[in-house]
């Protein structure tokens, strides 16, 4: 076990408790479905290279009828980073000791009109104090309805604290999720932030409602699209396009490297990849 202060500990247990909230909502549209599936968790320990305890976190993967593949993960980590990568780090540079607590979501569904989607917000400690994460919404087949939907939510729960969040976080979200070598972006955008510090009590309270935005936007997208009928064709595209999210997740992502880098699990580090996906 790490020892947490009370910053720490609020949003430890507001990810845990997100995390709960999400999985429910997954698993009862799984019964709507006619499906019994349910997640399977799997907790991990870590171990820092000073030798001390580094905390962990838990695993969850369910695979279904809807959900062809999702992983949501939570994990509370510390310690100290390694090397030069503390360099790269907000407030790390001069003392590599951190702290991460966080949510971690990816969602490959059954059916191509229902939209992949990818969520995470966190909460790191350097000698600096922040909030990150996002969520974007990543259809093989997109649908103008359920983009607007989705944007519409996120945007609501950003004017709710700033009415510059969404124009700026936005515009982040469509500049990170691109994949540079191919010259496309990912999906249909969404927002993403980093280095939110400050105010904690405000900029926790707007994680939390990010965190809530996405539990009413995506659930809703995916009762509305679930039974829609599909050809090959379509899952052709769906499979190429599930090659164009690993090729992201594998070059370009942070979140994948700074659980590589910091000794994390590589099961829950590498959940968001999809099940099958093809490259011509």
């Amino acid at each position: 076990m790490i020892e947490l202060d009370t910053e720490q500990d609020m949003a430890r247990q507001w990810f845990e408790h997100l995390r709960d909230m999400i999985c429910a909502e997954f698993e009862a549209i799984e019964r709507e479905a006619g499906s019994d599936a349910a997640f399977d968790y799997t907790p991990w320990d870590r171990v820092d290279p000073s030798g001390e305890p580094g905390g962990g976190g838990v695993r969850g993967v369910m695979k279904g009828r809807v959900f062809e593949k999702v992983g949501v993960n939570v994990s509370t980590v510390g310690g100290t980073f390694e090397g030069d990568f503390a360099k790269s780090i907000n407030g790390a540079g001069e003392d590599p000791r951190f702290f991460a607590t966080g949510v971690s979501l990816v969602a490959h569904m059954a059916n191509p009109h229902v939209p992949a989607v990818h969520m995470n917000t966190r909460f790191l400690v350097t000698t600096k104090r922040w909030f990150g994460g996002g969520a974007d919404l990543n259809p093989p087949l997109p649908v103008a309805a359920d983009t607007d939907d989705f944007h519409a939510t996120l945007k609501a729960a950003c004017d709710a604290h700033d009415p510059g969040h969404y124009s700026r976080f936005k515009q982040w979200a469509d500049d990170y999720f691109y994949i540079r070598h191919r010259k496309v972006h990912r999906g249909v955008g969404g927002i993403f932030y980093d280095h939110l510090e400050g105010d904690f009590a405000a900029n926790f309270a707007f994680t939390q409602d990010v965190g809530r935005a996405f539990l009413d936007a995506f659930p809703r997208i995916v009762r509305r699209r679930m039974g829609d009928p599909f050809t090959d064709a379509d899952l052709a595209t769906m499979h190429e396009w599930r090659g164009r999210y690993a090729e992201f997740n594998l070059v370009y992502d942070r979140g994948t490297l700074f659980g590589l880098k910091t000794g994390g699990n590589i099961d829950a580090i590498l959940m968001s990849l999809p099940p099958v996906a093809t490259w011509s």
